[in-house]
């Protein structure tokens, strides 16, 4: 088992390694960082969003805006859309877990807001949807994705895709690359 687990560590390097030598991919983060400070500059909001470990790293990425990455400052305006769990249950039941994004891109979101999606495949119908729902409204989105970008490289204003299609290995460079957003908005905005 030591070799398997050391095997796993590598693969985590190896694909880190792709990151850093990925100029396209680092050009995009800094348009990402660009589109969100240029967005909290004009008083609007970043809404995140995902499903499953993507909608717990969506979350991780909102309070490190609200609250604080190195910084004490004020908070910045960022929420993830899945955390009303009466919502996200009333809108499944009485609706579908397809729209349960899309609806709310629709009824709290204004264009100058910023939608952040994390999806590995970029295939999840709500998270598609809500992308779609952005672009129609003139709102700016920034995905992240596994290495095709899936389906909402279409509507995606901004695509960070991690060069895998592992879902562990995409998950933990989103933290990562999520991670460094969040230091360089915070500390040109503070």
């Amino acid at each position: 088992m030591k070799e398997q687990i050391k095997e796993r560590i590598q693969a985590s390097v190896h694909l880190k390694q792709r990151l850093l030598e990925d100029t396209s991919l680092i050009k995009r983060l800094e348009l990402a960082i660009d589109l969100i400070c240029d967005a909290f500059g004009r008083g609007r909001r970043v809404y995140f969003c995902g499903n499953g470990g993507s909608a717990a790293d969506a979350q991780h990425l909102a309070a490190e805006l609200t609250g604080r990455f190195y910084k004490n400052r004020r908070a910045l305006p960022a929420e993830a859309l899945h955390c009303n769990s009466s919502y996200l249950t009333a809108m499944a039941n009485d609706f579908s877990f397809d729209d349960i994004y899309a609806h709310l891109v629709e009824g709290l979101m204004q264009p100058g807001d910023v939608l952040v999606g994390l999806t590995t495949s970029g295939n999840s119908e709500n998270m598609v949807k809500a992308f779609e729902k952005a672009k129609e409204r003139g709102i700016d989105t920034i995905g992240f994705t596994g290495e095709s970008g899936g389906k909402i490289k279409i509507s995606a204003t901004i695509l960070l895709n991690v060069p895998s299609i592992e879902t562990p290995r995409i998950q933990e460079c989103h933290i990562l690359l999520g991670h460094i957003l969040c230091e360089f908005v915070e500390s040109r905005l503070f």
